[in-house]
């Protein structure tokens, strides 16, 4: 299977060599467009208004056309770029023509139609011209092949698959510290994986924020104050700072939250999952200080992401006792446990929060 890892796409790309058939997919949204900018810039320099570039949508593209486009030879270049966006090479896509005549057609035929759609690509693929590039960009529509096919296997077989996941937390802390340097700023480890938490780790979001920050801040270095002041929190982070304020006894600060959580109608069971996940690893905090294990013991014991995570469970468990943290997990189970039967779960979710105050 041609499949290459973004780091393998990345090292044939800085070495020249640029292949015929890619397959774009995944959630890191930013790495995948600088990848496109990439590409266009290496392979059109006189820019994306020539004979040399194509770009189809998936929602308008037929088969046909894009077989037309990759004959087509380059002007004045050596190589042709054809972009399609948005078309599900796995499912195929039939033409109006087809679809209009199909229309009253039984369930079987449409089927032979999208397969014929398919193998014609298999076709294309299997005989791309060496001055073409194609890259078929999954954007809004979900990459799932069907690898039990013999045909979904020849595509993926011919095509170099790259796959833009989130990047792990080391690449992203000295990605963020990049940025906040080349604006003049400088920001420590534990406030850089905190703006990396409150944004979902996501570089398109995290681009905004640090230009934010940085024009946010008035001194060389970045503190979490400054973070909080303007960078906009992503969903989930509303959840994590809600669990934070809990363990930090800032219990005006907790039913605050929550009440934020309740207007942007975040769903309870969300809610009570992400506040019964905390206290499952404060307990667990609280184990490992029991057992005099390490930091790192309760970071993978937990599948903690960011080490200032384990380092606040850490020290909220060590001022307070193992039966403490016992009943905060139990106090949660009951309350998960009522919201599969009560007709006013936020009022079960303030219940909650109240107790932790106790």
């Amino acid at each position: 299977m041609a499949v290459g890892s973004y780091e393998k796409f990345i090292a044939s790309m800085k070495s020249g060599q640029i292949g015929n058939l890619y397959i774009f997919h995944g959630e890191e949204r930013y790495l995948l467009e600088h990848s496109l900018v990439d590409i266009r810039r290496r392979l059109c320099p006189g820019g994306l208004d020539g004979f040399n570039y194509k770009r189809f949508e998936g929602k308008e593209i037929r088969v046909d056309d894009l077989d037309d486009a990759i004959n087509i030879l380059p002007v004045f270049a050596e190589r042709t770029l054809i972009e399609v966006h948005d078309f599900d090479v796995f499912k195929g896509k039939k033409s109006a023509e087809q679809e209009i005549a199909e229309a009253p057609a039984s369930s079987k035929k449409s089927k032979t139609a999208e397969k014929d759609d398919k193998q014609h690509l298999v076709d294309i693929f299997a005989d791309l011209p060496d001055y073409v590039c194609l890259v078929i960009v999954y954007d809004t529509i979900q990459y799932k092949p069907d690898g039990r096919t013999k045909l979904d296997k020849e595509i993926i077989e011919r095509a170099q698959i790259v796959e833009f996941k989130v990047q792990e937390q080391a690449k992203l802390i000295k990605w963020i510290s990049r940025h906040f340097d080349a604006a003049g700023k400088r920001i420590g480890k534990s406030e850089a994986e905190y703006l990396a938490l409150i944004t979902d780790g996501y570089m398109t979001a995290l681009e905004t924020e640090i230009k934010k920050v940085s024009a946010y801040c008035s001194s060389d270095v970045v503190t979490r104050g400054d973070i909080d002041a303007v960078v906009t929190p992503a969903l989930n982070a509303f959840a994590y700072k809600l669990t934070d304020a809990i363990l930090g006894r800032k219990h005006e600060s907790a039913m605050q939250i929550l009440d934020e959580l309740m207007q942007i109608r975040e769903p309870p069971h969300k809610i009570i999952y992400s506040i019964s996940l905390k206290m499952r690893q404060f307990l667990a905090a609280r184990v490992c200080i029991e057992e005099n294990l390490s930091k790192k013991e309760l970071i993978d014991m937990c599948g903690i992401r960011f080490d200032f995570q384990a380092t606040a469970l850490i020290n909220a468990a060590r001022k307070t006792t193992l039966e403490v943290c016992r009943d905060a997990v139990l106090l949660c189970a009951e309350a998960a446990y009522d919201l599969n039967s009560t007709s006013e779960p936020e009022a079960r979710l303030i219940e909650l929060v109240a107790r932790f105050a106790v």
